[in-house]
């Protein structure tokens, strides 16, 4: 493999442009799905404020969303983003359906997160008489923090996949570059060197998750 013919500023500008997809849509997702999960939680059967019907919707749209494979969504979603974003190229082109994509996915982690803080805890809150807002907020969220940061963890890294997918499309990134130089121009280097970096990416992201975990369990 001769590493002579590759371009190194083009591949840290791609891994770069990864790592802006990556984090921009994981602020998003976080924003969106967050609250989506607790509502996802308080509102199923036996919970803090059951709504059987609210819970129907929200669950149903969710498994939609989560059951339409990202790489058809990208194309789906292209009227969508030239509309909301001017362009379904590059970076920015890549976030809104990435982030589509994975903040049900995150809302779903979030559910099956509360669902395992232990029931008491939420029984002593309500005995109490505190109010629902403030048991979500001050003793749901802070027991379910370490299984939160896994669940974040595991989306960051889902994201890093899917914006490498989004190189199909003409995302921008190390997918893109990849695509463009290792497959149509069949400079395996290029190719390899994307992939090496892309594992090196989601290990140091899946290191750094499960120390956070392992700090907040202590505590």
């Amino acid at each position: 493999m001769d590493l002579s013919v590759i371009d190194w500023s083009d591949i840290w500008i791609a891994t770069w442009e990864t790592l802006v997809m990556t984090g921009v849509s994981l602020f998003f997702t976080i924003l969106l799905g967050l609250p989506l999960g607790i509502l996802l939680f308080v509102t199923a059967k036996r919970q803090l404020l059951e709504q059987g019907f609210v819970y129907t919707v929200l669950s149903f749209v969710v498994n939609v969303l989560r059951s339409v494979p990202f790489l058809i969504l990208l194309i789906v979603m292209i009227p969508v983003t030239v509309i909301l974003i001017g362009t379904s190229l590059g970076v920015e082109g890549a976030i809104p359906p990435l982030v589509v994509g994975t903040a049900p996915f995150f809302a779903r982690l979030v559910e099956n997160v509360l669902r395992e803080v232990d029931r008491g805890v939420i029984e002593a809150c309500q005995a109490m008489g505190i109010r629902t807002h403030r048991i979500i907020f001050g003793a749901l969220l802070p027991e379910a923090l370490p299984g939160l940061i896994a669940a974040v963890t595991v989306t960051a890294i889902t994201l890093m996949s899917y914006a490498a997918m989004s190189g199909v499309i003409g995302g921008g990134g190390l997918g893109d570059l990849a695509i463009r130089f290792g497959y149509q121009r069949f400079q395996t280097e290029v190719m390899v060197i994307t992939v090496a970096l892309l594992v090196v990416l989601v290990q140091i992201i899946q290191y750094s998750g499960d120390r956070l975990v392992l700090y907040f369990t202590r505590k």
